[in-house]
């Protein structure tokens, strides 16, 4: 998302989105420069390929497989993995991209995001390598979001639905049971908070107030949505009766369940769990690890309480989470095409996505879901992606998130606006970017 990903608080402009937008314009106009180069022997020729990999979601195991394996593979070549920051992104890729001596060549970028730029000619057409990077083993969904006109400009890197981590000892403390259906996980969220008076900034269920990505869940079990297409053309609806009372369920969280920041982001979310001002959030499964390590997380204390379950739906099954994740393509301008898609095919191979799927996230290719374990976790990741939803398939949707529309409406909801208004206000200003 991410889709499903952490991101940093910062205030963005309607005008840099604007600007974003027509540099993508002018990239489309520009096209694509086919500058791979080969050396004499018919391979290509050596260089530093930049990777562009996105806050802390990546292993450092993984990355230092992909380092020592493709250098090992491709004598004379380096690869450099640059983190990137998912909060600006879009508008750093719309710069970076534009000019070949400036590009990165591989970048990661998250599904939700892939479409505005697979449309503007930003990527390289990798149809031909699909069959080589995996083919219908591919995560469906994903490999669709990144195509256009029959091309496909991107393949699924990782995804990761979100699911509960509670607090064991806390819930038997308070004498509750996990709950099972939506109602009653709303009533354990206030019921938790309630009785757990200390420390003043506690969570029954910890929800920043930024947090849209965890919100969209509720306005999808109440049959909203965020934005829908009507013959081609797209529009907000979060005005809709299901919405609306989606967006009610989240105030009734935000007011009586979290004691997080009304205007905070979802940022770091194993800092106030360790910190014990956690009874639930509701975080992808990578989180699992920064929460058992030594030097981010709380392994002798609270980890040891650590449970997790699916989100459960108004029926009981599970609810419809965002499916966040991330997707890999190759730079159309840069300069070394056949290095950069050596690089993809690694990231793809079964023993890199196995390293991801140990790290909790789900892998790239649908034969390596068993690798993510047989244990709670494997099975809350399981259950929680059975009925989980992607953000809507509109071309305009990364400016959407660019403007942070969804962080702002959601704010204003946990200082307690009126959601009716705020919620035509959000649809107003999403009509106007969600078509491109």
């Amino acid at each position: 998302m991410r889709g499903n990903n952490t991101v940093v608080r910062i205030k963005k402009s309607l005008t840099g989105v604007a600007v974003a937008a027509l540099a993508l314009t002018t990239l489309a106009a520009c096209g694509s420069d086919d500058s791979s180069s080969s050396s004499e022997d018919g391979g290509p020729e050596s260089a530093d390929i930049r990777v562009w990999l996105n806050g802390t979601d990546t292993p450092q195991e993984a990355r230092d497989w992909l380092k020592k394996t493709f250098e090992d593979e491709n004598p004379g070549s380096t690869l450099t993995i640059e983190q990137q920051e998912w909060d600006g992104l879009v508008e750093k890729l719309t710069t970076s991209l534009s000019s070949a001596s400036e590009t990165p060549d591989v970048v990661e970028i998250g599904n939700t995001q892939a479409p505005t730029f697979t449309s503007a000619g930003a990527f390289a057409d990798l149809t031909g390598d699909l069959g080589d990077l995996g083919g219908d083993d591919l995560l469906p969904g994903f490999v669709e979001g990144a195509t256009v006109d029959g091309k496909t400009y991107a393949v699924p890197y990782y995804a990761g639905s979100k699911y509960i981590f509670y607090r064991k000892d806390l819930l038997k403390k308070a004498g509750l049971d996990v709950p099972t259906t939506l109602d009653e996980f709303v009533d354990t969220a206030i019921k938790l908070k309630e009785a757990n008076p200390k420390p003043a900034n506690f969570s029954g269920f910890w929800f920043p107030g930024q947090d849209w990505r965890n919100g969209a869940a509720f306005v999808w079990a109440a049959g909203g949505d965020l934005a829908v297409d009507d013959g081609g053309t797209w529009s907000g609806d979060l005005t809709a009766d299901g919405s609306i009372a989606g967006l009610e369920m989240a105030q009734q969280l935000f007011e009586d369940a979290s004691g997080a920041p009304k205007d905070g982001n979802e940022a770091d979310p194993w800092t106030p769990f360790c910190a014990g001002e956690v009874g639930m959030m509701s975080t992808p499964g990578w989180v699992k690890g920064l929460i058992e390590a030594d030097d981010t997380g709380c392994p002798d204390t609270f980890a040891k309480q650590m449970g997790v379950f699916a989100l459960p739906g108004n029926d009981g099954s599970p609810a419809p989470v965002l499916l966040g994740g991330s997707d890999l393509a190759v730079a159309a301008k840069s300069p070394n095409q056949d290095l950069a898609q050596e690089a993809i095919a690694l990231m793809l191979s079964d023993d890199y996505q196995t390293i991801l799927a140990k790290a909790g996230l789900t892998p790239a290719k649908v034969s390596l879901a068993s690798e993510l374990g047989d244990d709670e976790y494997a099975q809350a990741t399981i259950e929680a992606a059975s009925n989980a939803k992607l953000t809507p398939a509109a071309p305009g949707w990364a400016t959407v998130e660019g403007s942070r529309v969804l962080e702002d409406l959601f704010s204003a909801i946990a200082q307690g606006g009126d959601v009716e208004e705020l919620a035509s206000k959000a649809d107003e200003q999403m009509n106007g970017q969600l078509n491109g």
